[in-house]
């Protein structure tokens, strides 16, 4: 029999990594999805095998930065990339109206300098350029990059950090305006980061940074946004106190729906006289704080949640088959790789999946090797039921297959929680 005193004695596991942010040890799971391989490999040839790597998600307890572990370095992950912003309409539309609102807000002229780190396919510095606004994308995908050039968006090809920014402010190419979407959960080394971005900035410059909300992933079940290349996962709280560590001053904040519910975070330098803090920071992080995410009880009921949502879509599917339904994919996203590997689904049950890019048709989703195809094969087919696995541009893909009715098609969406439309 075991004793209270042995119980006692008995220390708490060590942790097996460090945060990334703080240093503390990682000892809190938020979330184990299994293994998963990396989520934007797109093999071309469906007989060759892949690495696959846990997909363990700690909470920090000191800080509260929900995180993964790094198994690939992100110069193997990003150096040549599959995704392309611009074959989302509703995110081109969402950059082209923020481009708008900082050229209004901030009074920026053909004198200004704006520069987007990981500025992708030049999606959004294309606006600025329109407006004779002077940019720098900064962009580690070659592949990506070249397509921004295109469009006649100067791009340095390379990854962004503190000894870049200091390249660039010794040429006297500071910026009035340095942005960052959807670029912060994928950087391993967050503080060389997010010193860079304050070294870039002008004394009275602003930058601004999009990324996924976690109050609104664990609220909304959004656990397939997590995978191997999203290394973390932030709130307004712990991302005042990482910008805080760089002497950066977090002044307003938006509340944005792309992504399934995003922040848009501007920060200043420490310094700076001209940018007065808005309510709007500490609304939310008192929203925050009222959730739990201010304790590691906020963070302990997520993985059950994500359980029910699991076995509800798989149950859904397996029914659908059993009456001899046949069914389809919409989009080849990153996080269709952690939904359909943590759910145990294949090509037994979703058959091919199609996607607007052309660097995607033909290859296959990794793990899976569910087929990729124009998104003609839809109407070529006619499945009774398509998967929409961007589920968060759901409407638009709706009005996009609209077509699907004449067959009486119907739509699956998995997130929050399978729902058939």
């Amino acid at each position: 029999m075991t004793t209270l005193t042995a119980l006692q004695d008995i220390e708490a596991p060590a942790a097996t990594a460090a945060c990334r942010f703080c240093g503390a040890g990682l000892r809190e799971t938020f979330v184990d999805l299994g293994m998963s391989p990396l989520c934007e490999t797109y093999p071309a040839d469906p007989n060759r095998g892949e690495m696959y790597y846990p997909l363990h998600v700690y909470v920090c307890g000191e800080c509260f930065l929900v995180q993964l572990e790094e198994f690939e370095r992100a110069e193997d992950i990003f150096s040549d990339y599959a995704y392309f912003s611009s074959y989302s309409d509703s995110w081109l539309r969402h950059a082209e109206n923020y481009c708008a609102q900082m050229t209004t807000r901030l009074g920026l002229t053909d004198q200004s300098f704006v520069v987007e780190v990981a500025s992708n396919d030049g999606y959004l510095l294309q606006y600025f350029v329109s407006r004779n606004i002077p940019v720098l994308g900064i962009e580690p995908a070659a592949n990506v990059a070249e397509a921004a050039v295109k469009k006649g968006v100067p791009t340095l090809v390379k990854f962004f950090g503190a000894e870049l920014a200091e390249g660039l402010a010794k040429e006297d190419r500071c910026a009035d305006l340095v942005l960052g979407n959807n670029v912060l959960a994928q950087v391993p080394d967050l503080n060389d980061f997010v010193e860079g971005l304050k070294i870039l900035l002008k004394p009275e410059g602003v930058l601004t940074l999009e990324f996924p909300h976690l109050s609104r992933l664990i609220e909304h079940n959004e656990f397939d946004t997590i995978y191997h290349e999203h290394f973390s996962y932030f709130s307004l709280l712990t991302t005042v106190r990482i910008l805080e560590a760089h002497g950066l001053r977090v002044f307003d904040v938006e509340e944005l729906q792309s992504h399934g519910g995003s922040l848009r975070v501007f920060a200043c330098r420490a310094g700076a006289t001209t940018h007065p803090v808005g309510p709007s920071v500490a609304r939310i992080i008192a929203e925050e704080e009222a959730s739990g995410l201010a304790t590691l009880e906020g963070y302990r009921s997520f993985a059950r949640q994500v359980k029910q949502t699991k076995l509800a879509l798989l149950e859904l599917l397996l029914q659908a088959v059993r009456e001899g339904k046949s069914i389809a994919g919409y989009g080849a996203p990153g996080k269709s790789a952690t939904l359909l590997h943590s759910c145990g689904i294949g090509r037994d049950l979703i058959e091919y999946t199609v996607d607007r890019s052309p660097y995607k048709q033909g290859r296959y989703l990794p793990g899976t090797h569910i087929p990729i195809y124009h998104p003609d094969r839809i109407r070529e087919t006619k499945p009774d039921y398509i998967v929409i696995l961007p589920w968060n541009l759901q409407r638009e893909i709706m009005a996009q297959l609209q077509y699907v009715r004449e067959w009486g098609g119907k739509f699956i969406v998995p997130i929050p929680k399978p729902a058939i439309f």
